[in-house]
């Protein structure tokens, strides 16, 4: 059986990095997986203040309500 390659031009493959970074950030502040990967994927959602918020002692839980 052949292997499909996937190619991604330059600016999808810009898009993934951005995305798994962050994700990745966003794990590190404290989201739970299913979280992480719903405000990652959305770039209405600064990471900064999406971190930032966790890190000064809100709940994850309530954090993503707030800024979804």
């Amino acid at each position: 059986m052949a292997t499909a390659e996937l190619t991604l031009s330059p600016r999808e493959a810009e898009a993934e990095r951005v995305f798994g970074w962050r994700l990745g950030e966003l794990e590190r502040a404290g989201y739970d997986r299913p979280s992480a990967l719903e405000l990652a994927e959305r770039s209405d959602v600064d990471l900064h203040n999406a971190v930032s918020i966790v890190r000064a002692g809100c709940a994850p839980e309530t954090a993503l309500r707030i800024l979804l």
